[in-house]
């Protein structure tokens, strides 16, 4: 087996068709087949069923797949290693990280370290977390900021900043003349809430005691629909307070403490533990865990 004919094979899985992987590889439809049937002789089984139109891994083939992944990941690992061994830091960095998280904490992250190192291609894969870690466990992605808790035994996590979860309203709102409120005060008021992800989860843990009280006006998909529509006094929600920042700066929503309760949203640094970083990948870890400071003190302020 060759690195071309394992390539060549991930391709097929990934594509289910002989045709297109062969535009992926740069290769005929016929060589691409003479590749794969020179490794099921090798492997002295079927790696591929071929009905019709459709290509399916075989048992034996979803077996390989899984060893031809980490085959490549270490292959690739090994010419990012050599090539940046005593060399300043150049190539692709493949960072993860949530939408919110990119929006509103890693912008000063990554024009910091832009300027350091002007050579390297930032590449962002942006998902949920639990999509994240797994992009990390398969050597997807380099480094990761994940919203913790993260249970992985193959990952390093650091914690490196805590947001505050704080009540917005806006300045029409009765509440915004308040320093705090609490959760009963909050229900009584419309809910524009997140779909899905951290704070949701948060969020519905708080009020599972007052479900029967709950005006939830919206639930929406995004942080910048939710901030638009508290500023237009459609309601009210929870928000980590580093994302509201710039509005609250314009004066067109304001945070509130919630009375006794103290929500927060914790991000953690997570990178594969038996994996040799490139060298912009260590750059930026010890970019970001310099800049941690700075990202509480952004926290703290915001919350004013």
């Amino acid at each position: 087996m060759d690195f071309d004919q394992l390539i060549t094979f991930l391709e097929v899985a990934r594509q289910g068709s002989f045709s297109r992987a062969g535009e992926k590889v740069f290769r005929s439809q016929s060589a691409v087949s003479a590749q794969i049937r020179q490794l099921e002789q090798e492997y002295g089984d079927r790696l591929l069923d071929r009905s019709g139109k459709t290509v399916k891994l075989t048992p034996a083939g979803q077996v390989f797949y899984e060893y031809a992944q980490r085959l490549k990941a270490l292959r690739d690992e090994s010419l990012v290693a050599v090539a940046d061994h005593g060399q300043t830091p150049r190539g692709t960095l493949l960072v993860g990280a949530n939408e919110a998280t990119c929006l509103y904490v890693l912008p000063e992250v990554f024009a910091e370290y832009c300027q350091r190192y002007p050579d390297v291609q930032i590449s962002i894969y942006r998902n949920f977390s639990y999509k994240i870690v797994e992009k990390l466990e398969n050597g997807s992605v380099d480094v990761a900021i994940l919203s913790l808790p993260v249970q992985s035994p193959s990952l390093k996590i650091q914690p490196i900043f805590r947001d505050k979860l704080m009540l917005m309203v806006s300045p029409k709102n009765p509440l915004a003349k308040r320093k705090s409120a609490s959760i009963e005060e909050v229900v009584k008021h419309p809910l524009l809430l997140p779909k899905t992800g951290h704070t949701r989860r948060l969020l519905d843990k708080l009020f599972r005691e007052h479900n029967n009280e709950l005006k939830v006006r919206m639930e929406l998909p995004s942080i910048g629909m939710i901030k638009s529509f508290v500023a237009a006094d459609l309601g009210v929600s929870l928000i980590s307070a580093s994302f509201a920042r710039d509005e609250v700066e314009a004066g067109r929503v304001k945070l509130i403490d919630l009375e006794d309760t103290d929500l927060w949203r914790e991000l953690g640094l997570a990178y594969r533990r038996d994996r040799t970083l490139s060298v912009a990948a260590k750059t930026f870890i010890s970019v970001l865990r310099q800049l941690s400071t700075y990202l509480k003190k952004t926290d703290a302020a915001s919350a004013v």
